[in-house]
Protein backbone atom coordinates (compact mmCIF):
# COMPACT_ATOMS: atom_id res chain seq x y z
CA UNK A 1 0.00 0.00 0.00
CA UNK A 2 2.84 2.42 0.76
CA UNK A 3 4.18 2.16 -2.79
CA UNK A 4 0.74 2.92 -4.25
CA UNK A 5 0.24 5.92 -1.97
CA UNK A 6 3.67 7.26 -2.80
CA UNK A 7 3.09 6.97 -6.54
CA UNK A 8 -0.02 9.17 -6.33
CA UNK A 9 -2.59 6.46 -7.02
CA UNK A 10 -5.92 7.35 -5.46
CA UNK A 11 -7.71 4.44 -3.80
CA UNK A 12 -11.31 4.17 -2.64
CA UNK A 13 -11.10 3.88 1.14
CA UNK A 14 -14.19 2.89 3.13
CA UNK A 15 -14.28 3.14 6.90
CA UNK A 16 -17.13 1.12 8.38
CA UNK A 17 -18.29 2.16 11.84
CA UNK A 18 -20.36 -0.55 13.53
CA UNK A 19 -19.94 0.16 17.23
CA UNK A 20 -21.52 2.62 19.66
CA UNK A 21 -19.56 5.83 20.23
CA UNK A 22 -18.63 5.22 23.86
CA UNK A 23 -17.42 2.32 25.97
CA UNK A 24 -14.64 1.29 23.58
CA UNK A 25 -11.92 3.08 21.61
CA UNK A 26 -13.19 1.94 18.20
CA UNK A 27 -15.21 5.03 17.24
CA UNK A 28 -12.51 7.48 18.27
CA UNK A 29 -9.75 5.44 16.62
CA UNK A 30 -11.80 5.27 13.42
CA UNK A 31 -11.90 9.05 13.24
CA UNK A 32 -8.14 9.27 13.62
CA UNK A 33 -7.56 6.73 10.85
CA UNK A 34 -10.04 8.56 8.59
CA UNK A 35 -8.07 11.77 9.00
CA UNK A 36 -4.86 9.96 8.10
CA UNK A 37 -6.45 8.59 4.92
CA UNK A 38 -7.69 12.07 4.01
CA UNK A 39 -4.22 13.51 4.61
CA UNK A 40 -2.90 11.15 1.93
CA UNK A 41 -5.58 12.52 -0.43
CA UNK A 42 -7.39 9.24 -0.86
CA UNK A 43 -11.06 8.89 -1.82
CA UNK A 44 -12.49 8.54 1.70
CA UNK A 45 -16.01 7.38 2.59
CA UNK A 46 -17.50 6.58 5.98
CA UNK A 47 -20.31 4.10 6.52
CA UNK A 48 -22.34 3.79 9.70
CA UNK A 49 -24.03 0.45 10.32
CA UNK A 50 -25.55 -1.25 13.36
CA UNK A 51 -24.80 0.64 16.61
CA UNK A 52 -22.37 2.82 14.66
CA UNK A 53 -25.33 5.05 13.76
CA UNK A 54 -25.30 6.29 17.38
CA UNK A 55 -21.93 7.96 16.68
CA UNK A 56 -23.78 10.59 14.65
CA UNK A 57 -26.64 11.22 17.08
CA UNK A 58 -27.27 14.88 17.93
CA UNK A 59 -26.78 16.35 21.39
CA UNK A 60 -24.65 13.62 22.94
CA UNK A 61 -23.90 14.28 26.60
CA UNK A 62 -20.97 12.33 27.98
CA UNK A 63 -20.62 14.20 31.26
CA UNK A 64 -22.01 11.37 33.39
CA UNK A 65 -19.85 8.66 31.84
CA UNK A 66 -16.59 10.60 32.24
CA UNK A 67 -15.48 10.33 28.65
CA UNK A 68 -14.65 12.91 26.00
CA UNK A 69 -17.44 13.79 23.60
CA UNK A 70 -15.84 13.66 20.16
CA UNK A 71 -19.09 13.73 18.17
CA UNK A 72 -18.49 17.33 17.05
CA UNK A 73 -15.45 16.17 15.07
CA UNK A 74 -17.80 14.68 12.47
CA UNK A 75 -18.93 18.21 11.55
CA UNK A 76 -15.29 19.17 10.91
CA UNK A 77 -14.58 16.30 8.52
CA UNK A 78 -15.67 18.41 5.56
CA UNK A 79 -12.64 20.67 6.16
CA UNK A 80 -10.49 17.60 5.44
CA UNK A 81 -12.40 16.80 2.23
CA UNK A 82 -14.21 13.92 3.91
CA UNK A 83 -17.71 14.50 2.62
CA UNK A 84 -19.07 11.04 1.84
CA UNK A 85 -20.93 9.78 4.90
CA UNK A 86 -23.40 6.94 4.48
CA UNK A 87 -25.87 5.54 7.00
CA UNK A 88 -27.73 2.29 6.55
CA UNK A 89 -31.47 2.95 6.69
CA UNK A 90 -32.28 -0.36 8.38
CA UNK A 91 -29.78 0.31 11.18
CA UNK A 92 -31.32 3.73 11.81
CA UNK A 93 -34.87 2.43 11.84
CA UNK A 94 -34.18 -0.58 14.06
CA UNK A 95 -32.66 1.79 16.65
CA UNK A 96 -35.58 4.21 16.56
CA UNK A 97 -33.61 6.98 14.83
CA UNK A 98 -34.41 9.18 11.84
CA UNK A 99 -32.11 11.21 9.61
CA UNK A 100 -33.20 14.33 11.55
CA UNK A 101 -31.69 12.81 14.71
CA UNK A 102 -28.20 12.96 13.21
CA UNK A 103 -25.70 15.77 13.79
CA UNK A 104 -24.30 15.93 10.25
CA UNK A 105 -25.52 15.58 6.69
CA UNK A 106 -25.39 12.01 5.49
CA UNK A 107 -26.72 9.95 2.65
CA UNK A 108 -29.12 7.35 3.99
CA UNK A 109 -28.98 4.19 1.89
CA UNK A 110 -30.59 0.78 2.17
CA UNK A 111 -28.68 -2.41 2.89
CA UNK A 112 -28.36 -3.40 -0.77
CA UNK A 113 -26.81 -0.01 -1.60
CA UNK A 114 -24.49 -0.42 1.40
CA UNK A 115 -23.37 -3.82 0.08
CA UNK A 116 -22.57 -2.21 -3.28
CA UNK A 117 -20.61 0.58 -1.57
CA UNK A 118 -18.58 -2.04 0.28
CA UNK A 119 -18.03 -4.12 -2.87
CA UNK A 120 -16.92 -1.08 -4.88
CA UNK A 121 -14.35 -0.01 -2.27
CA UNK A 122 -10.71 -0.94 -2.68
CA UNK A 123 -9.52 -0.60 0.93
CA UNK A 124 -11.89 -1.33 3.83
CA UNK A 125 -11.36 -0.61 7.50
CA UNK A 126 -13.91 -2.13 9.85
CA UNK A 127 -14.35 -0.60 13.30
Amino acid sequence: MEEELESGVVKKFLYINRRAPHGTVYAHEALEVVLIGAAFEQDVSLAFIDDGVFQLKKDQDTSEINTKNFSKIFAALEMYDVEKLYVERESLESRGLKEDDLSVDVKVIDSSEMKKLITDSEVIFNF
